[in-house]
């Protein structure tokens, strides 16, 4: 059983830090404000000298200094892409230790898939959710209050679930419907969770079985072309090409992504670091379909690890009950807190995600 006394070994370093006059290095404290960027809402969350202290936000409850300045210089930015029918509170806890860290996180609403509007959740807003991302670097780039605090030359991506979409799209890697479609066609029952995301009434599900069913067999030139048409990165023109549609992206994270829909030679052709995390008992997003895939075609990725004993939304926090029980009743499987749960696993994996935007976005291009 481990310890609960302070270990000799850091009481020795803090002595030795005091004998030279020294002080152990401060945690930043957050800041956070939400401003309107490129027409969407975006919460920003940053280092700060103010004082954080405890809001609450409905039933969330989050410590954080609301419109506190930041604290000088320049900073690097990590763009956190929310899952479908998301907000920016049930991230906060990552947003929070990148601030720490001394990164600015923004947390774009991405318009017709939040929780406020999901009428275009699914591949209408897996096509717009990258161009979000760009428009709010643009905005951020003009703005006067926030141009001088943020470098913009080696931004980060963290996409969790839908928002793995935008992540590993703005690192150059391609999807397309029919590739949903098809997935679905193979793997309907042991991917469920995907596969009827928002179907939730037997018609519902009726007619979506009816649309992967209906392209069965088609061969693709008979296909409309808003199936077979690729989205996302650019279609290389040569080996070798830059297929990010915006170079100032560096780095991308991904937390219980959505990856069944990449092409497995697209994924191979990402340049850029790229962080894996799974959730172990995963049931919306089944790890076999969606980051094992990505980790088995990418090269350029790392695997962060799995939440052990963790479900898909086990990676959030804040998520307090009244939430986790509303959004698990819109899954088809898989979406309730997995009892036993160990909250210091999503610390654990919230520590890795920062730690891998410090390591990639501090890098020499």
């Amino acid at each position: 059983m481990p310890s609960s006394r302070f270990p000799t070994a850091c009481l020795a370093t803090l002595a030795a830090l005091l004998l030279l006059g020294a002080t152990p290095p401060a945690v930043a404290q957050v800041g956070r404000t939400t401003v309107t960027l490129g027409g969407m809402p975006v919460t920003l969350s940053y280092p700060t000298e103010a004082r954080s202290t405890p809001q609450r936000l409905g039933p969330f409850e989050i410590d954080v200094a609301p419109d506190a300045a930041p604290t000088a210089g320049v900073h690097r930015l990590v763009v956190i892409s929310h899952g479908t029918a998301g907000s920016a509170l049930a991230d906060q806890a990552l947003a929070s230790a990148l601030a720490e860290a001394g990164f600015v996180a923004a947390q774009p609403l991405h318009p017709g898939d939040t929780h406020l509007d999901a009428s275009r959740a699914g591949p209408q807003a897996f096509r717009t959710r990258p161009n979000d991302v760009v428009r709010l670097l643009d905005a951020l780039a003009a703005n006067p209050a926030w141009r001088d605090t943020l470098d913009l030359t080696r931004v980060g991506v963290h996409g969790m679930s839908a928002g793995g979409v935008t992540a590993l799209a703005l690192a150059g890697a391609q999807w397309r419907t029919l590739s949903l479609l098809q997935h679905c066609q193979a793997h309907l029952e042991d991917d469920i969770g995907f596969c009827f995301n928002g179907a939730l009434t037997p018609a519902q599900q009726a007619e979506r079985r009816a649309g992967f069913e209906g392209a069965r067999g088609v061969p693709e030139a008979y296909l409309p072309e808003g199936l077979t048409r690729w989205e996302g990165g650019t279609t290389p023109a040569a080996p070798g090409a830059d297929l990010r549609p915006d170079v100032r992206i560096a780095a991308v994270t991904l937390a219980v992504p959505v990856g069944a829909i990449f092409s497995a030679d697209s994924l191979a052709r990402i340049r850029i670091p790229v962080g894996v995390l799974g959730a172990e008992r995963d049931e919306v997003l089944v790890p076999a379909f969606h980051s094992a895939h990505v980790l088995a075609h990418c090269s350029a990725c790392t695997d962060l690890g799995r939440l052990r004993g963790g479900g898909h939304f086990d990676v959030l926090s804040p998520w307090p009950a009244p939430v986790a029980h509303a959004v698990a009743a819109q899954q088809i499987r898989g979406g309730t807190p997995q009892p036993g749960f160990d909250p210091a696993e999503r610390s654990a994996a919230v520590a890795r995600i920062v730690d891998f935007h410090r390591r990639t976005l501090a890098a020499a291009p």
